[in-house]
């Protein structure tokens, strides 16, 4: 294989240009820097894949590979040359063929990631076989085709698996490897004969030669190049079927087969209940589900074989929590809607992500809801609202529908805002359009783009024809512009007088402008009001006996009823005052609740309102009692503790206290231990609860927690720290652990090496560095980069860190940057570094300071992730000069402390 230049006069796509297909006589090195997004062919389709003959050779044990292919290739317009998709595969130039046309050159342009066949004569018009052999290696990089280590009989093994969403598949074999080129997928894997291979399709015979086999599959459906997969190794599996008599499996290693039980029941119901929501049936003749020690994200939807992380797809009574269950349910109901919004109608290209990962993270709740009411999941989904519009609030968010300009930036959307805002603004439109209106469009559009590409606007223009609503002109306010509004309601007499601006973290306002469903209710959910705000301000008349000032405690007005709208709301003070009294009283729904403290914690954040407010608001959910509610009191307490030690040093302690009261009398009420009978929610509770008193501080849970620590240390089949209260626990010991007193420290990391359970191993990861002492945070990131921790894995140690370490971390991460950036080559993993590290930090000189060593050394991967947490620095940066200028915060943290006694 040569190196070089694309032979001039070669046809390419010029982002520049807009795609549109020039002939630009000049070096490739000129033109790789701006071409090595979209392949030169992908707007003209005039060279195009209909049939991939794929034969690998996965060699275990020197991680490597090799391969072949064949490819029936359609040329509608002549060309000399063939351009696709190769990285780090090395292809024998002598091998290529196009039917008896031997190629004058093979040239891979490494870092475009692009391979150009040239040869001496046009192609010939029509369809042609492209055949050519290659190698790669099954890297450590959980991309592409890699290798993942595994135990069996205490020697350590390698097993092969595919990761190739969302451009390496490039990595594996040479490919068209963009969404938008679907094609058949005939594969056959040579692997050692005592291991299970999969692919996506069933395997239709094998033959045996000698310690080797051979294993054929059938032929696929038409499917984009990122949905391919292949895992090779020993696993054990659990089987069942759907009502259609479809088979489905859990694989795991060997010995953890029944912890995929669980996730079984999860995806043969669900497969049930998404064959009736989308009217179509689910479109393979199986369905694999894959547990993989080393992966990078939660699960990959690939077609037919679905790989997860351990943690995503078992479950253990014993020792797996319950939010562990409840987050095996969602990711199996996330990656199982996929089959049909991804697989069976996939985005035409990565702008419209959110197409596959919005609706696949909204159709999963609807699912678990069916599946396990007593989780109030339509509730708990707030979570994902609430994730969305604190990443939106940022002016380094993008649009859900974002321009992407080369293949390095696809990772980096993969975010908070295609998968959480994506599926806040599905349930606000399904909210608006009616449940039974929305599922019958959706199906109509499942039907009309089966096995092909869709666009945005190709859904809007399907809902509107079902609906006869102005689906598009609403929805491509929320899709094509970043961020959101915030609604000033103002009560004037009967008149609610509503203005709408664009929200933004720092303070400011932006340009946006949103056509926005807006929904009101006064004094009862009774009577409610629905109408779009298309302009900038409005009013609404209020009808009803409690409305224009009296003083009972039913007066009160709620805007955004039950949060089905992706916005905010600011209320005047008359208002607030009434909701206030309206949480008190008991009178509002639990998704009300939630979007009144959320709303409250983000405007004092935005300096929009105070501290002062926001702690009064708090003190009315003193007596709340509901997981799904307290839920998000505890992560606003926490942020607010977090911001005060910096803010205000001297009130930090009874802000402290304060936040301790406001969470410990139901705390008290669940105890340690389990209780019989007690539902989902409250064993999430007492999870939750004891966890945020550890991190508050409180005495007597840490003391508690490191007492059930040490009798657990003694016999760990004991019912006294049962897995969810085992973190708190953990967290516990590490409040007291010091450099000189750090029994606590080594006692966890024996639990962590004795440990096979991958969520056990998350529990402590997660702990280590929450420690106050900073050489043992110092201990823990160095720990991390030991091969005793996957590399996955990394983010649970990032996460944990204690704020006493900060600095520590900061200073580690840019004494160890360069092996970070080898090591974790992957977005989502740098990132996670980036963010963990930055975004804690809380003055404009910490900012500076971090602008200035990453000068010169941004890479797409992560660049978003450094902006975003420098802004973050910097919003609170500013929260703490308006937190410092609050005149009556000490008097008002001093009253609620009084009152409380």
């Amino acid at each position: 294989m040569a190196t070089g230049k694309y032979p001039s006069g070669i046809a390419i796509l010029y982002p520049l240009v807009k795609f549109r297909t020039i002939k630009i006589p000049i070096p490739i090195t000129a033109v790789a820097k701006t071409s090595g997004v979209r392949l030169w062919t992908a707007r003209t389709n005039a060279i195009a894949p209909r049939r991939y003959d794929l034969r690998l050779r996965p060699d275990l044990a020197a991680c490597a590979f090799s391969g072949s292919a064949a490819v029936a290739v359609a040329v509608s317009v002549p060309t000399r040359h063939l351009v696709l998709n190769a990285a780090e595969l090395a292809v024998d130039g002598s091998s290529v063929r196009f039917q008896d046309l031997v190629p004058s050159e093979v040239v891979l342009f490494e870092e475009d990631e692009i391979l150009v066949i040239g040869f001496d004569q046009d192609l010939p018009i029509g369809e042609g076989v492209l055949k050519m052999d290659f190698t790669g290696t099954l890297n450590d990089q959980m991309r592409g085709f890699y290798r993942s280590k595994y135990e069996y009989k205490g020697e350590s093994k390698n097993m092969a698996v595919t990761q190739f969403e969302a451009a390496d598949a490039r990595r594996c074999f040479p490919c068209w490897d963009e969404p938008s080129f679907k094609a058949k997928f005939k594969l056959t894997l040579e692997v050692p004969l005592e291991l299970v291979a999969l692919s996506n399709m069933p395997a239709t015979k094998e033959e045996v030669h000698g310690p080797l086999k051979t294993v054929y599959y059938e032929e696929s459906p038409l499917m984009s190049t990122y949905l391919v997969a292949i895992v090779v190794g020993l696993f054990d599996y659990v089987e069942g079927s759907t009502l259609e008599g479809t088979k489905v499996r859990v694989y795991a290693q060997v010995g953890k087969s029944n912890q995929g039980k669980f996730a079984l029941d999860v995806a043969v119901k669900s497969l049930d209940l998404y064959k009736d929501y989308f009217a179509t049936p689910y479109p393979l003749p199986k369905l694999d589900m894959v547990a993989i020690p080393d992966f990078a994200a939660g699960a990959m939807e690939n077609y037919g074989l679905v790989t997860y992380r351990e943690t995503a797809l078992l479950y253990d009574e014993l020792l797996s929590s319950a939010s562990n269950k409840q987050q095996v349910a969602i990711t199996v109901a996330h990656e199982l809607a996929h089959q049909w919004f991804g697989n069976l109608v996939t985005m035409e290209w990565w702008t419209h992500l959110w197409l596959n990962e919005g609706f696949a993270s909204w159709v999963s709740y609807l699912a678990v809801e069916a599946l396990f009411p007593e989780w109030n999941n339509w509730t708990q989904f707030l979570d994902e609202t609430t994730s969305g519009l604190r990443l939106d609030a940022l002016a380094e968010s993008h649009p859900i529908e974002v321009d992407i300009n080369h293949a390095s930036e696809i990772d980096a959307i993969f975010d908070s805002i295609s998968y959480d805002k994506g599926a806040s603004v599905i349930r606000m439109l399904q909210s608006y359009l009616g449940a039974e209106r929305f599922q019958k469009a959706l199906a109509s559009y499942i039907k009309k783009y089966a096995y092909s590409n869709a666009k945005t606007e190709d859904l809007w223009a399907v809902l509107e024809d079902e609906t006869g609503e102005p689906v598009k002109d609403l929805m491509t306010t929320w899709t094509k512009q970043q961020g959101y509004p915030v609604i000033y309601a103002k009560l004037d007499g009967r008149d609610l007088h509503l203005e709408q601006a664009q929200f933004l973290s720092d303070g400011s306002s932006g340009p946006g402008l949103w056509i926005v469903p807006i929904t009101s209710c006064c004094g009862s959910y009774d009577a409610q009001k629905k109408f779009l705000l298309k302009g900038k301000t409005d009013k609404v008349h209020i009808d009803g006996q409690n409305a224009g000032g009296e003083k009972s405690e039913n007066c009160w007005i709620k805007l955004n009823i039950d949060q089905t709208g992706f916005y905010r709301v600011k209320y005047d003070d008359e208002l607030a005052a009434g909701l206030e009294k309206a949480i008190k009283a008991k009178k509002l729904s639990l998704m009300d609740k939630i979007g009144i403290v959320e709303d409250s914690y983000s405007l004092s954040v935005a300096r929009k309102q105070t501290l002062t407010s926001l702690l009064r608001l708090l003190n009315a959910y003193r007596d709340e009692s509901d997981y799904t509610v307290l839920s998000h009191v505890t992560s606003v307490c926490l942020g607010i503790d977090k911001i005060s030690v910096d803010a205000t040093p001297e009130l930090c302690r009874n802000i402290k206290q304060l936040l301790i009261n406001l969470l410990l009398s139901a705390a008290k009420t669940l105890g340690w231990d389990p209780k019989d009978g007690e539902s989902h929610l409250d064993v999430m509770l007492r999870s939750l609860l004891l966890i945020a008193l550890v991190k508050l501080g409180h005495e007597e849970t840490i003391n508690e927690g490191v007492r059930r620590f040490h009798i657990f240390l003694k016999d760990r089949k004991t019912n006294l720290l049962p897995p969810d209260t085992r973190k708190a626990s953990y967290l516990a010991v590490m409040r007291t652990v010091t450099t000189s007193s750090r029994a606590g420290y080594d006692a966890l990391l024996k639990i962590y090496r004795e440990t096979a359970e991958a969520q056990e191993k998350s529990r402590v990861l997660g702990s280590l560095s929450s420690c106050p002492d900073k050489d043992i945070v110092l201990e823990a990131l160095n720990f991390m980069l030991t091969d005793e921790v996957r590399n996955q894995d990394a983010f649970y140690v990032l996460g944990g860190i204690s704020l006493e370490g900060r600095e520590v971390a900061w200073e580690w991460l840019k004494e160890n940057w360069d092996r970070v950036l080898k090591t974790w080559p992957s977005s989502s993993l740098i990132s996670d570094f980036v963010k963990s590290t930055v975004s804690r930090f809380t003055t404009e000189e910490k900012a500076a300071e971090v602008s200035e060593f990453f000068a010169g050394k941004t890479k797409p991967s992560f660049e978003r992730a450094l902006k975003q947490s420098l802004e973050r620095v910097r919003i609170n940066a500013r929260w703490i000069e308006s937190i410092r200028s609050e005149p009556t915060l000490g008097q008002t943290v001093h009253e609620l402390l009084q009152h409380e006694l």
